[in-house]
């Protein structure tokens, strides 16, 4: 008896968030497709029903960023916060000791050395998550240059956090997000 459309879609979710959790906690290279399925609960055998292989998961895991039913701690709104726009609640958050921490569930931008190495549906994936996070910083800035300004404020999040997580100095990796966090507010007037 074949299995229900809804059992192969949250299958198929199983493998997405297991295969997420792990290239974000240990880059491509280090995950196996037979370690994606063993943490989602599933046999190796049953992942080419889903997937045609690792580049497809990977570049579906990272879209699934842009789509999780269930935000992450880090990406949480406080109450006390709602009056901020969007993209400056998004930023905060970005930039919060919750994300630095989250290995697991961080922005999939912040492994950028599994993207120079991924083939073009990595890429492709990749890109979908830079556009939208550029769509939405251009859409909250006002004044000339938007799109520029939106640009620039995407490469000091994700440069900011990529540079904080690769030192070993626990002090620097703070300055490094304290600095890009208040660079990116002055930068979009949000401060």
């Amino acid at each position: 008896m074949p299995y229900s459309p809804e059992h192969k879609r949250d299958t198929r979710e199983k493998i997405l968030e297991s295969a997420r959790r792990l290239f974000n906690r240990n880059g491509y290279s280090g995950v196996s497709i037979e370690e994606v399925m063993n943490n989602a609960g599933l046999t190796h055998g049953g992942f080419y029903r889903h997937f045609s292989g690792k580049d497809e998961l990977h570049a579906a895991a990272v879209r699934q960023f842009l789509c999780k039913k269930t935000p992450a701690a880090w990406q949480r709104r406080e109450p006390s916060v709602t009056t901020k726009p969007r993209a400056q609640r998004i930023v905060d958050a970005y930039f919060s000791r919750e994300h630095f921490d989250d290995r697991d569930g961080c922005c999939p931008l912040l492994g950028t050395a599994d993207v120079q190495r991924g083939g073009e549906a990595v890429k492709a994936a990749y890109q979908e998550v830079v556009e939208q996070m550029v769509k939405v910083f251009e859409d909250h800035l006002n004044g000339p240059r938007a799109r520029e300004r939106a640009l620039a404020l995407v490469a000091l999040c994700v440069g900011g956090m990529v540079l904080a997580r690769n030192v070993c100095d626990p002090d620097l990796a703070d300055d490094f997000r304290r600095t890009a966090h208040a660079e990116v507010l002055r930068t979009a007037g949000w401060n």
